[in-house]
């Protein structure tokens, strides 16, 4: 299918943290996932009537069914509210994806058997058949783990197709971006040069009438890429002790050239809806011109200075054992690499 509708779905997420215990915060979860379901099936009639194309891609915001991780430790936090591979929630997406004939795209903190202890932001793509097909791990984060501070272990159990994975599918390929991620140029291009087609983007964030950082980020990303993005934002964060709207609007859909096809303002919403034409995107692609910046990259020129290195790899081993790390951990390696690009006169 080369043209179809596309939804960013802009929802609140719920908090798990307050919760009396991990069997309240699993109920809770399962609960919201039905409860989102129940708007995506009334939200694909409406889509279908108002714009007359097949709804087949949702992206739900980041960590909607569970809110951030801040108050209570790494390990708490991982038996509490992150997801496990093939686990209920997965399952019980996969249920929902199945019977509404959709592609689901969301966000979770998910565990992994090969890092106990430890959890990762997990960007995700289920399938009609109830299958996930895309299951990519953020790279960049400011006060959680990533793939890069357990890398070298990391990079022997998954590979580099493990960490940009791209997806072919039967509405395109697509791969993921998670939150300020689309803030780094370099993820995305990495992606669109494994083939990526539409960008999924999972986030929580400021809205504002005025140009945020993501939103110019996203629309340079799509052209640098000729790629469409597909971003849902937070409907607010439901937490006793955050006000509500502190991270509300702006979902939006961006065309590959740039341009925003749609738009949502704050609240619950699903009015970010538009049609994805790959077929005129494959031909963009091939186009020989001054805008096909995709095919233009003298990428051997940056060879080296990308071969340094800012944040430092596998903070997290040390003598080839993982460690679980404070949330404080991340401040201080970001003060060291600060202090050391200071000595070095680059800042």
């Amino acid at each position: 299918m080369t043209a179809y509708a596309a939804l960013a779905m802009q929802l609140t997420a719920k908090t798990v943290e307050h919760l009396p215990d991990d069997a309240a915060a699993r109920t809770q979860i399962l609960a919201h996932i039905d409860r989102v379901a129940g708007q995506i099936a009334a939200t694909k009639v409406f889509v279908e009537q108002f714009g007359g194309s097949a709804l087949k891609l949702v992206v739900l915001p980041e960590y909607l069914f569970t809110s951030f991780p801040g108050r209570i430790g790494v390990a708490a936090f991982s038996a509490r509210a992150a997801f496990d591979v093939g686990g209920p929630e997965y399952e019980r997406l996969g249920r929902h994806a199945q019977r509404l004939g959709l592609f689901i795209a969301g966000n979770a903190y998910e565990n992994d058997r090969h890092f106990p202890g430890l959890y990762f932001q997990t960007s995700f793509v289920v399938d009609p058949a109830g299958d996930v097909v895309l299951r990519y791990r953020r790279l960049n984060s400011m006060y959680a783990v990533t793939p890069h501070d357990v890398w070298s272990k990391y990079l022997d159990i998954y590979g580099r197709d493990g960490v940009f994975p791209v997806a072919d599918t039967g509405i395109g390929r697509i791969a993921a971006i998670a939150s300020e991620e689309i803030l780094y140029p370099e993820i995305a291009r990495t992606l669109a040069l494994r083939g990526a087609e539409v960008f999924v983007h999972s986030s929580s964030e400021i809205g504002s009438p005025m140009l945020t950082h993501k939103a110019i980020a996203r629309r340079a990303r799509a052209i640098e890429n000729i790629a469409y993005v597909v971003s849902a934002n937070t409907a607010g964060i439901d937490d006793p002790l955050l006000p509500l709207a502190s991270a509300d609007g702006n979902s939006a859909i961006v065309h590959y050239d740039g341009h925003v096809l749609a738009e949502s303002n704050s609240g619950e919403t699903m009015t970010a809806f538009a049609d994805l034409d790959l077929a005129a995107l494959r031909r963009a692609r091939r186009k020989p011109g001054m805008k096909n910046y995709l095919s233009r990259q003298r990428l051997e020129l940056f060879a080296e200075t990308y071969a340094g290195s800012v944040q430092p790899a596998d903070s997290l081993i040390d003598e080839g054992a993982v460690r679980q790390p404070d949330r404080e951990h991340f401040k201080r390696v970001q003060a060291t690499v600060i202090e050391r690009l200071d000595k070095a006169g680059l800042i």
